[in-house]
């Protein structure tokens, strides 16, 4: 059988069932990978930066794909407008986060700028970023999310003491406040010095596997595979056909 399977002929279509099994092969590696992709709990899509003004109006609640969406935004930090949030978290440890309005040709958008253990640290830099306004444009980069919902403070603390990050709550604080604002506040990715970097969390799929396409992934292998048999089985056939002729031959 195996001098049959050696002819020029079954060579040749040998080659072409190698090529024909390295497609499919392919095409199951590319099922399998379409199945992983769509399993993955990431939206990988939310962090690619894209500028704000694309991104959200100021005015409008965030839709769905602004809502953790990385982005920049150009624009200069309002001095006297900083206030500093209660009971942050930050890598599951309990703080504080210093915000500041940041003024954008578009409106005001309140900036999450770091975190600190302390409230002492956070109100020092914020002390240095009042002394050292900036009057010309920066670009800030980091995840926009949605505002949150105001809290009334505890029966101990102050009446102006704020644990989260509500946007109607804190045009209240900004002193001599005018314009739009957006509906939403940036966790910036580069802190000031002195505070630490605000844990920024990418939104997360459901992220299903894909069983349809692990289906067809292992259609393609069989193909591959029954290619083969295919060749197989032709040689095979014409081997015993040579067999009955020289048979027959020897017969006469």
């Amino acid at each position: 059988m195996l001098r049959t399977a050696l002819k020029v002929r079954w060579i040749a279509f040998l080659l072409l069932v190698m090529g024909a099994a390295a497609a499919f092969a392919w095409l199951g590696q590319w099922q399998l990978e379409r199945a992983i992709i769509a399993s993955q709990p990431i939206d990988a899509e939310s962090e690619t930066i894209i500028p704000l003004v694309e991104l959200q109006v100021p005015g409008i609640a965030p839709s769905e794909v602004a809502s953790g969406h990385m982005t920049e935004v150009t624009g200069v930090l309002v001095p006297d407008s900083y206030t500093v949030l209660t009971g942050r978290l930050n890598y599951g440890e309990a703080g504080y986060w210093l915000v500041g309005r940041f003024l954008a040709e578009e409106g005001s958008l309140p900036i999450a700028l770091g975190w600190a253990a302390d409230e002492v640290t956070v109100l020092a830099v914020e002390d240095e970023l009042n002394a050292a306004a900036e009057v010309e444009p920066a670009v800030v980069t980091g995840r926009f999310m949605p505002t949150e919902a105001p809290v009334v403070p505890e029966g101990d603390q102050g009446p102006f003491v704020e644990s989260t990050l509500s946007v109607a709550s804190l045009v209240n604080l900004w002193p001599d406040f005018t314009g739009p604002v957006y509906e939403g506040y940036l966790v910036a990715d580069v802190a000031p010095s002195g505070l630490d970097v605000i844990e920024s969390i990418p939104p997360m799929n459901e992220g299903s596997v894909n069983w349809l396409n692990i289906f067809y992934a292992v259609e393609w292998i069989v193909f591959a595979g029954f290619a083969f048999f295919i060749w197989w089985r032709l040689v095979k056939d014409a081997y015993e056909r040579e067999l009955e002729e020289k048979a027959q031959l020897e017969a006469k």
